[in-house]
């Protein structure tokens, strides 16, 4: 296996889903939830992450090309989706566990786009677009898969920040990360616009 490749797989598609960076939308969305469904939310959301990167690494190019979907529309339509995910954070909708399920949570948008979003979907295909033989191959396969559990491991055990923060702290969190996630859609709104203006000035 390639070491060096591994390594290399780890520290991007790491730097791109951020763990730190997830725990207060995954705490703001979770936080009212019983500890043991917290649990199964990051393990849920985890899963579902890492089967819709091995999906894109092994099929993603001809996936796209036969919906004739581009990636900038794929990260448009990602974008779109966090900014109503951060309009029930900052508006108090997503505060109320009756109004969603665990499963829900966790497939979107935590797994999807949160974690599995545009950036990691487009780094593991360039990943496997340029790997070399079966050691490559092998090396980018277990770097994705520690990944994955290095953003379980994080979320796991983030659930002591409930236990300090108490309802109101959760309160605060949940404003703030939706008001995180409202910047992470339009930024993923405004590259989609900059990737198809310059396809048009490309045409």
């Amino acid at each position: 296996m390639d070491l060096k490749l591994f390594v290399e797989v780890f520290v991007t598609l790491l730097v791109i889903m951020d763990p730190p960076g997830m725990v207060p939308i995954f705490l703001a969305l979770t936080g009212p939830l019983a500890a043991r469904e917290r649990n199964r939310a990051a393990r849920q959301a985890v899963t579902l992450a890492l089967g819709v990167i091995v999906v894109f690494a092994v099929a993603g190019q001809s996936i796209l090309g036969y919906l004739h979907v581009s990636l900038p529309a794929l990260q448009g339509a990602g974008g779109l989706l966090l900014v109503l995910v951060a309009l029930e954070l900052l508006t108090g909708k997503a505060d109320d566990p009756g109004q969603q399920t665990t499963s829900n949570i966790a497939l979107v948008p935590l797994g999807t786009p949160l974690l599995a979003g545009p950036g990691a979907i487009v780094a593991t295909m360039l990943f496997v677009q340029g790997a070399d033989g079966f050691a490559d191959q092998s090396a980018i396969a277990v770097g994705i898969v520690a990944v994955m559990v290095a953003v379980w491991l994080t979320l796991r055990f983030s659930g002591g920040i409930v236990r300090v923060l108490r309802p109101s702290g959760i309160e605060v969190l949940t404003r703030i990360a939706g008001l995180l996630l409202a910047a992470i859609a339009v930024q993923l709104i405004a590259d989609a616009v900059s990737a198809f203006v310059k396809v048009f000035q490309q045409g």
